[in-house]
């Protein structure tokens, strides 16, 4: 359309053209700034955001903050101090997911810590995974394990290896190295499957010591029935903080469990109004997220 044709449309043709689009925007009502209906998601995400650093706070200005005793991790460094006696070595397993899952993370955590116990100590560390990326994350964290405790000349790239991608091929090559080599601690930290049981048995017939943690419940039992030590649940994810009680993770932890209580103490009061037929406004604010 020319500029002719443009001075041609009259305001009547304009308004006629335009009015039905004009009723549409009038019809719909504004979008609201604020949905009051997600207030409680608010409420708690600042309830929570304050109590952690308010704890990181405290831990930073060397309060002390408690944490019940986990005698699995406290076996740690008494299980590589005997494999240090024996002269054999100690196997981690940082559990056979990928990357991307939280319980390999905090497997990865924990066997920073695990290095710079057995860098103390001189102890070999092996440490074999089933994926490219767990590779990678486990030979950086070794290796910075070894430079934090000044040894970085003993570090052995060939302490983090990769043995195989599929899960029973490497059940069987880890198997195998357990009854070959006799290691004498075993740590299993991560998600683990079907290979639970194969991997623990095999470790006590060679007769090391193991410590195991696994947040998957259906392994637990295997673990349970096999290993001298066993993290259950959330206790592995607590133990980077339990194991270097470093502020951050600290606050970190203390603030999840404070609001884990205030959960539990709403889910009470809320049954308790419930079951006396007085809980419906208290129900309703919990409803919408």
């Amino acid at each position: 359309m020319n500029l002719t044709n443009l001075r041609k449309i009259t305001p009547v043709a304009l308004a006629f053209a335009l009015g039905p689009l004009c009723e549409t925007a009038l019809a719909q009502p504004p979008e609201a700034i604020f949905r009051l209906d997600r207030l409680n998601a608010l409420i708690t995400i600042i309830l929570f955001s304050f109590f952690i650093l308010l704890y990181t706070h405290w831990a930073k200005q060397g309060k002390p903050l408690f944490l019940r005793k986990i005698p699995g991790l406290d076996a740690v460094e008494e299980a590589v101090g005997r494999a240090t006696e024996m002269g054999r070595p100690v196997l981690f397993i940082p559990g056979i997911d990928e990357l991307d899952q939280i319980e390999t993370i905090a497997g990865i955590s924990i066997l920073g810590r695990v290095a710079k116990i057995t860098a103390q100590y001189d102890t070999p560390l092996v440490v074999p995974v089933r994926y490219p990326l767990v590779l990678a994350a486990g030979q950086e964290v070794v290796k910075q394990a070894y430079i934090e405790m000044g040894k970085q000349d003993a570090y052995d790239e060939d302490t983090v290896l990769y043995v195989a991608g599929e899960q029973f091929a490497f059940t069987a090559n880890v198997n195998g190295y357990m009854m070959r080599e006799r290691p004498a601690t075993n740590i299993y930290m991560g998600a683990f499957f079907a290979e639970s049981l194969l991997l623990a048995e095999t470790g006590n017939a060679a007769g090391s010591i193991q410590i195991a943690g696994t947040a998957r419940p259906e392994q637990l039992p295997f673990f349970i029935a096999a290993c001298d030590y066993t993290l259950m649940g959330e206790e592995l994810f607590a133990a980077s903080a339990y194991l270097s009680h470093e502020p951050l993770m600290l606050g970190g932890l203390k603030g999840q469990d404070l609001i884990k209580v205030l959960i539990i103490v709403c889910i009470l009061i809320g049954s308790i109004l419930a079951t006396f037929g007085y809980g419906e406004t208290f129900i309703e604010w919990f409803n919408a997220v």
